[in-house]
């Protein structure tokens, strides 16, 4: 247990695995998985470690995936990309811009790697990953055999797919498959870029405008640990947001397509005045409410403490339970968030 994780999560925090086994290719990451199998040890894969709250020290193997590439094929409606997923996700975004194929600049600045992307089906001022995704490769673990699955098999939804449920820890991302339409068409029903002009406005000036919003509001982890986000924006049934619109009329609010709304967590936060509550060193951010940071050297109990505050107070206030978008990693695996918080 001499391995520090401290430099393999965003968090800083400091706890500690048997092993850590940085892999760029997929057969050393399957050589790595199956060493650790046959000691009967337990594997993590991680890509940057920016969603992830390890809870204790962990009694097993991290895979750190570092597998990188980026191929385009052109075809005359889009652009086809095969990415590596050790890729950054925001380089990613910047290496696409750069080369004349927008569509990702509304996710600009999202901490991690392109593997982990569709994991959380990760999303940003009105876009998420599977309006762009086509497809996303794995390799099963226990046979090396490889898999493609269409966007349709992953079973988006909000911050879910199947890489959380039945293909957690038995298959191993290897590449993600995006598609770029070059009709390109600007989203900017979010924060600043409502008040862009859809007429005018280019690629580069919503990818501005989404750095500048991020980086206004958000730590950065070099600085601040953290995870980013903390808690999900809670999705509620259209009567308990009438319900609760009745009584906080200015509550931001956002109707979804199965006619449930969400609702805007960091909103919440800050009406129960929690920006700045600190628990040991862990902390709500000042700027950002739906961010908790590691404002000086907290640990993990800090962290959980802190997050179950927060709930109870949006809880008590306004009937609605905040859910962590943050992964919790226990001694031998991932640990399910909300009963660890509730």
């Amino acid at each position: 247990m001499n391995h520090s994780l401290k430099p393999w999560n965003t968090f800083g925090i400091d706890h500690h695995a048997v092993r850590i086994v940085c892999a760029e290719t997929a057969s050393q990451l399957l050589d790595a998985w199956q060493q650790a199998t046959s000691e009967k040890l337990p594997t993590l894969i991680l890509g940057e470690g920016s969603n992830v709250l390890f809870l204790k020290d962990y009694s097993g193997v991290v895979l750190v995936n570092r597998i990188k590439g980026i191929k385009v094929t052109e075809q005359p409606d889009a652009w086809h990309l095969h990415v590596g997923a050790g890729e950054n996700w925001h380089s990613l975004v910047k290496f696409t811009l750069e080369n004349g194929m927008p569509g990702l600049e509304n996710l600009a600045l999202i901490p991690g790697c392109a593997g982990s992307s569709p994991i959380q089906n990760i999303g940003a001022y009105g876009v998420e990953l599977q309006r762009v995704c086509e497809y996303v490769d794995c390799i099963e673990l226990a046979t090396g055999v490889p898999k493609r699955l269409t966007a349709d098999e992953c079973r988006f939804g909000y911050r879910d797919s199947i890489f959380k449920h039945e293909h957690q820890g038995r298959y191993v991302i290897v590449a993600v498959g995006l598609k770029l339409l070059k009709q390109w068409q600007p989203i900017l029903s979010y924060g600043d870029l409502t008040r862009l002009d859809p007429q005018t406005v280019t690629p580069q000036e919503v990818f501005d405008a989404v750095c500048h919003m991020r980086m206004t509001k958000l730590p950065d982890p070099k600085v601040n640990g953290n995870a980013g986000s903390f808690f999900k924006n809670p999705v509620i049934t259209r009567d308990v947001a009438d319900k609760l619109l009745a009584s906080f009329p200015n509550a931001p609010h956002y109707p979804q397509a199965d006619g449930c709304v969400k609702l805007a967590a960091g909103w919440l936060i800050d009406q129960c005045q929690l920006k700045g509550k600190s628990v040991g060193g862990a902390m709500v951010h000042r700027q950002q409410a739906l961010v908790l940071i590691n404002d000086n050297n907290a640990t993990s109990d800090n962290v959980v403490d802190l997050a179950h505050y927060v709930r109870q107070q949006v809880g008590e206030k306004f009937d609605v339970w905040l859910e962590p978008e943050v992964r919790f990693i226990g001694e031998r695996g991932e640990v399910n968030a909300v009963e660890v918080i509730a």
